[in-house]
């Protein structure tokens, strides 16, 4: 496995390598989650690339840049451990230069939802995604479902921009009790943690009602809101049920619908959801 933290060494591997390249891009942090996605792309690609990257203009003015976890030298154990050939780590100040001035915005979709409560965010992903991919030049690039309001962002960039790659989106991987992995778990304290299985309970009656026939979605959120709310450990910022493509909420549930929320433990804030078809 090499590492490569230029943008001009890796636009020069790129050259050099013919055929198919998965691309995996990370903030860093690993876990099993993101390496799922990375065994996916072997599975799929005879090459792949993986990026490690906290990149600065998604952040918030009220956000910890500074302290979002990080750990290169275990993070590239783990892209080791799953034989990823390339991994991309490039400088704050190799992807923005002083003179950068070009920015990526996709409308719509990024006003709801995460887009709401953190104005700009999604500016800062499509830009970094883009120039991600322009640099690396995937032939597919993987994303987890757990970040789905990110994973519409991108799918709807990359059509609207005619980008030449797929974008493969893989199931959330889960912890034991259903919390899905992130790195912001690190953050909760170890009743924190035990609280957090909520979230997942709520989803999964959200699943239940509407198997059962529910097709109310404020009956539905009203449920989850219940449920959510006996854990006094637990602050709610959202819930939503959602078209999947557009992000619109749904008054009547039509499938496939997105059931998504974001609820404060402790310091962090947790997003999950699933997809109701």
């Amino acid at each position: 496995m090499k590492v490569i933290e230029t943008i001009a060494e890796m636009k020069k591997v790129r050259r050099e390598l013919q055929g198919d390249f998965g691309f995996v891009p990370t903030m860093g942090y690993l876990h099993d989650g993101h390496l799922d996605l990375a065994r996916r792309a072997k599975a799929e690609n005879p090459i792949v690339v993986a990026s490690i990257f906290v990149n600065p203009t998604q952040f918030g003015p009220k956000e910890d840049l500074a302290g979002y976890p990080r750990d290169i030298p275990h993070d590239l154990k783990m892209l080791e451990s799953v034989k990823t050939d390339f991994v991309f780590i490039p400088s704050a100040a190799e992807m923005y230069p002083p003179s950068y001035n070009t920015w990526v915005i996709v409308e719509k979709v990024t006003e709801r939802l995460e887009g709401a409560t953190r104005p700009g965010h999604f500016k800062g992903v499509a830009t970094v995604v883009a120039k991600l991919f322009n640099i690396v030049q995937p032939t597919r690039s993987y994303f987890g479902q757990k970040d789905a309001q990110q994973v519409v962002v991108i799918k709807k960039m990359v059509a609207d921009l005619n980008m030449n790659l797929e974008v493969v989106v893989c199931p959330t991987v889960r912890e034991e009790d259903g919390l899905a992995m992130s790195s912001r778990n690190t953050y909760l304290k170890p009743d924190e943690r035990k609280a957090a299985a909520v979230l997942y309970q709520s989803l999964k009656l959200a699943e239940r009602l509407y198997t059962e026939g529910e097709r109310n979605a404020e009956t539905i959120r009203r449920k989850m809101r219940e449920l959510i709310q006996k854990q006094p450990l637990a602050n709610i910022d959202y819930i939503s049920i959602a078209d999947n493509e557009t992000l619109e909420e749904l008054n009547i549930v039509k499938p496939p619908a997105l059931v998504s929320l974001v609820v404060k433990i402790g310091k962090p804030r947790l997003l999950d959801n699933i997809v109701l078809t």
